[in-house]
């Protein structure tokens, strides 16, 4: 009984048990009770219902499990990081970039309407704003007008250039009846020292009759009157004979000849007078006159007329007049003045409709609108900025690594990506595509001037391009501007365009621009 009074009040996990109740005081003494069978409860005291001290066999074990769990959780978290230090190089500092086309209108005038607003999504060729067309349409009227009267003046010259093909043929019959004229004086010559020595004949018989005549008379076996006749014979000769040199002497003159030449031989001619008579020169100028309207020129100016004929019939290698003055005809210089005229209306007129139908902006590529500055009723310039399209596909993100991560980075290693906005749920795939040529510090508006001063060392940042792969803004879409966390698998071996290479190779761009069709 001491020892269950003396004891400490015990605990539990529920807390300490109520202390146990004083001692009592012995029972008076009784007589001996009658033995029990063992199967009688055996009585019992209140010091027998008080608990005996708790103890804690599992609180260790908790703390093990803890542990257990504790290292577990780390273990399965930090393997993969641990792992992934090793075998790839990673920043913080990478966000997505993409191309922003600035809309402006290339013709200025008031916007009527504005079919788009911030943030709705457009595809290539979609109407984004039209401007007042009034002054346009009427340019373009005005421009269709011009082509037009082009097109009569066309056809004017076209006219006056068939006339001048008439007057050069006429110049040319011209020139070959000149020429003619020319052959003609000169077998008119040649037939008029004929008709003398004819008459010299004549006149030799005259003088031999009369000659004879003379003794005759004085013995009478002539009478008189023959004898006169015969001096009248003779003295008609005489005169026929003059009357012929005159006529030789005349033709001689008109052919630009001296009249009695000084060989004595009358028929003698140039053997070119047909080719150098003044007549037939003027004739040759007339129709080179004509041609140069035409726009045929010749080789020389000293050219005779054969000459010149000889070399306008080599235009044509069969010779065919007809297809020389069509030739002519197309090149006339009236008609490619005229031609030329009624192209430059046409390509004032295509110039009139080009601005018209700039009136009409439409959306370059596919996107998302955003910074729409322009509502209906501005007036634009040419050039203006009035919203942006973001596109959504092409896009890729810039990864600034340090300069000490750069030895083993190289295009084509594969990229694993993960991006704040969607945190673990979704890892974007890529590959590096190339290196910026300049740390950012040297690419910013006012590069830093390290030359003067004092001097820290700061490690620099080379921006990385990666291109995605496999990506659908569809899906998941990537916003310009959102942070992402690469990752680059430098153990894995490059692919794709430029594999293991720090530049890029030489692109192959056109040397010369494409030909436009006029």
């Amino acid at each position: 009984m001491d020892a269950l009074t003396s004891e400490k009040p015990a605990t539990s996990d529920h807390g300490p048990t109520p202390p146990a109740s004083p001692p009592l005081p012995p029972p008076p003494a009784t007589p001996a009770a009658p033995s029990l069978p063992s199967s009688a409860p055996a009585l019992t005291t209140p010091e027998a219902h008080a608990k005996p001290p708790a103890k804690k066999p599992k609180s260790r074990w908790q703390l093990y499990l803890v542990l257990a769990i504790v290292i577990g959780v780390a273990l399965y978290l930090g393997i993969p990081e641990a792992i992934s230090a090793f075998t790839t190089v990673s920043t913080d500092d990478a966000y997505v970039s993409g191309h922003v086309t600035f809309v402006a209108p290339r013709v200025s005038g008031q916007v009527t309407k504005v079919y788009v607003d911030d943030n709705n999504r457009v595809r290539k060729g979609d109407l984004l704003l039209q401007l007042d067309k009034a002054p346009y349409q009427a340019q373009a009227d005005i421009a269709q007008a011009a082509v037009s009267a082009a097109e009569s003046d066309l056809v004017v010259a076209e006219a006056q250039a068939r006339g001048l093909i008439g007057q050069a043929r006429a110049a040319r019959y011209s020139l070959q009846h000149a020429i003619e004229d020319v052959d003609n004086q000169i077998a008119l010559l040649r037939a008029r020292v004929a008709t003398v020595e004819s008459k010299r004949a004549s006149l030799v018989k005259a003088q031999g009759d009369f000659d004879r005549a003379v003794p005759l008379v004085r013995t009478g076996n002539v009478s008189p009157d023959e004898f006169e006749s015969r001096k009248e014979a003779l003295a008609v000769a005489k005169a026929q004979i003059d009357e012929a040199l005159q006529a030789v002497y005349e033709v001689r003159v008109s052919l630009g000849l001296p009249p009695k030449p000084e060989s004595g031989d009358l028929t003698d001619v140039p053997p070119d007078l047909d080719q150098s008579f003044s007549s037939v020169r003027q004739a040759q100028a007339n129709l080179v006159q004509a041609a140069a309207q035409l726009g045929i020129t010749t080789s020389s100016y000293s050219q005779s007329p054969k000459e010149m004929i000889s070399e306008f019939y080599r235009r044509d290698p069969s010779g065919d007049i007809n297809k020389i003055y069509e030739r002519i005809l197309k090149d006339a210089p009236n008609i490619k003045q005229a031609q030329a005229k009624l192209l430059q209306a046409q390509r004032n007129l295509d110039l009139a409709l080009l601005n018209l139908s700039y009136t009409d902006v439409y959306a370059e590529i596919d996107g998302a609108i955003t910074r729409r500055e322009v509502n209906p009723g501005n007036n634009l310039v040419a050039g203006q900025a009035v919203m942006a399209i973001r596109s959504l596909a092409d896009i890729w993100v810039d990864a600034n690594f340090k300069e000490t991560q750069l030895a083993k980075l190289r295009i084509g290693q594969p990229v694993t990506l993960k991006v704040d906005m969607y945190g673990r749920h979704h890892e974007f795939q890529g590959r590096i595509s190339g290196f910026t040529m300049g740390t950012g510090s040297t690419l910013a508006l006012l590069p830093a001037e390290n030359a003067t001063g004092n001097f820290v060392k700061v490690v620099q940042r080379l921006p990385v391009r990666i291109d995605l792969i496999d990506y659908n803004p569809d899906e998941m879409p990537l916003f310009i501007g959102t942070s992402v966390t690469p990752y680059v698998h430098v153990n894995e071996a490059p692919t794709g365009p430029n594999a293991g290479r720090i530049l890029q190779p030489d692109i192959a761009v056109p040397s010369t621009a494409p030909a436009t069709n006029p």
